[in-house]
């Protein structure tokens, strides 16, 4: 699967919102989930995944995998570390000019995710990122929107 020509990693740094995923069985039932991203000196990537469990009220889950860039031309092929030595594959497969809207793959297009630097994203917008996601060869059946609600 191709990825995007180039990112500027200080520049994708901080919170991206999941828009809509085929969720791993982490991200069943999760409300308002959130992603961020810190880069750290050695070039790895500290990353975080909070959510609320079940419902917007549930309890925040937090689980911090590591990032790992993989393709340093591009800085779009990272493996993101759960569980060591298991470096799953990761794909920034779309990335908007302005770093608002980015899409993430996986070779065996199994899982993916639509995020966003906001918890709402237009329709119409929403609607070209799937329409991307499809032309990828994923499932559409498969693809669901995540729960978000505004913050305070």
């Amino acid at each position: 699967m191709a990825t995007v020509d180039q990112v500027d990693l200080p520049r994708f740094m901080g919170d991206w919102y999941v828009i809509a995923n085929i969720p791993t069985f982490l991200e069943k039932d999760a409300y308002n989930p959130v992603e961020s991203y810190q880069l750290n000196a050695d070039g790895s990537i500290a990353t975080t995944f909070r959510f609320n469990a079940g419902s917007f009220e549930g309890e925040e889950k937090i689980y911090r995998p590591q990032g790992f860039v993989k393709n340093t031309s591009s800085n779009a092929e990272w493996g993101m570390q759960f569980i060591w030595p298991i470096k799953a594959d990761y794909r920034i497969v779309y990335l908007d000019d302005d770093y608002q809207y980015t899409v993430i793959g996986r070779n065996s297009r199994d899982y993916v995710w639509i995020m966003a630097r906001t918890a709402q994203i237009p329709d119409q917008v929403y609607a070209e990122l799937r329409a991307f996601v499809v032309s990828l060869g994923y499932d559409p059946e498969l693809l669901q929107k995540a729960p978000q609600q505004l913050r305070n």
